[in-house]
């Protein structure tokens, strides 16, 4: 027979082991949180996707993880599933950031916020946040790297051949890549030092579309041919690694990377697994990291203040117009990433291992 004692201690425990896994089921329902990701084909989309679900699962949220291929209709229909569905907040990345007012008031007719995430949402109220990084300092650090890459700050004077690579045009971040590039680039290509041999400059003319690394790679090969048979090509701007292994391709088909024909200084952008091997190996110069489970982070946050009513952090009012109203936005710091540093960046953080990148 049990004695009063040991049967006190049972029900304690069991009511204790039933409020814990109360609380394990409370802490578990704060609802779906729906992420729109643009595509897979580049790995930083699948990482910016796997580390949101990781930090909304751990405060307690379920995550609905969607991929459009780059397919716009199809981006539309998944987030407005998500809506059918009543998820509780939106974290989009977007394909096109103007093709998506309809859907955005849908949500907002069902009381559903919206997280405009790294890439800038347009024509619409109804993006409430926006979590990125600063775009414009990316424009600036890519263009810092290619004057150190050449010697420019060192007192080199060339003049350098520099040819000019820009996003897609219908992603907002593309402009602020290019312009903060520019206001680095333009006084040394107005004082002779960087020529542009192709004359081709601004978005109108050197945008890539979908960022899509066989339209560059295919505009590489043509600017070669019409510019640089004679010429050498010293430097290219890229704004992002999958353009950098397009442009590094065609610099291959013609020789560049020989002793002869060294390879130019290209930057780039996302610290992907393949430009950074190429980084390694002496052919890409640089990339900008853009650490996306701090991004992530952010994001998850802005949404988890936002439902629980509590205070919305935000550390810029004014930069982002997305042409019916400045966005409030949190934007983080990139880091330039060359050979003297990536071990430091990238291995020591732990965002990727030594081994990852032989």
């Amino acid at each position: 027979m049990l004695n009063f004692k040991a049967f006190t201690a049972a029900t304690a425990l069991g009511l204790l082991a039933l409020g814990a896994v109360a609380g394990t089921a409370q802490a578990q329902d704060k609802g779906t949180i729906g992420i729109s990701m643009p595509t897979k084909s580049s790995a930083r989309w699948i990482d910016d996707g796997n580390n949101m679900v990781k930090v909304l699962e751990s405060k307690g949220y379920k995550a609905d993880l969607q991929y459009a291929d780059n397919d716009i209709p199809n981006q539309l229909a998944q987030i407005e599933n998500m809506i059918t569905k009543k998820e509780k907040a939106l974290v989009i990345a977007a394909i096109d950031g103007t093709t998506l007012s309809d859907a955005l008031q849908h949500a907002k007719d069902a009381g559903i916020k919206v997280i405009s995430y790294d890439r800038l949402i347009k024509g619409s109220p109804n993006v409430d946040y926006y979590a990125t990084f600063d775009n414009f300092q990316v424009g600036v650090l890519q263009a810092e790297s290619i004057l150190k890459g050449l010697g420019v700050k060192e007192g080199k004077k060339g003049p350098f051949n520099i040819e000019l690579f820009g996003g897609s045009p219908d992603d907002n971040n593309a402009f602020f890549f290019y312009d903060g590039a520019m206001s680095v680039l333009k006084p040394y290509i107005d004082n002779g030092t960087l020529v542009v041999q192709s004359k081709q400059m601004g978005m109108d003319k050197v945008s890539t579309m979908r960022w899509d690394a066989a339209t560059a790679q295919a505009r590489m090969d043509n600017l070669l041919s019409a510019h640089y048979t004679k010429q050498h090509v010293d430097a290219v701007l890229s704004p992002y690694d999958g353009l950098s292994i397009g442009i590094i391709s065609a610099l291959k088909g013609v020789g560049y990377g020989s002793k002869d024909q060294p390879m130019p200084v290209i930057s780039g952008q996302d610290a992907e697994v393949p430009s950074v091997k190429s980084i390694i190996n002496h052919e890409q110069y640089s990339t900008i990291f853009k650490d996306t489970r701090e991004l992530a982070k952010v994001a998850a946050g802005m949404v988890d203040a936002e439902l629980s009513g509590g205070k919305v952090e935000v550390n810029d009012t004014k930069t982002y117009n997305n042409g019916v109203k400045v966005v409030p936005s949190y934007l983080l710091k990139p880091v330039a990433v060359d050979i003297s540093n990536y071990k430091q960046a990238l291995i020591d953080t732990g965002y990727y291992t030594a081994d990852k990148l032989k």
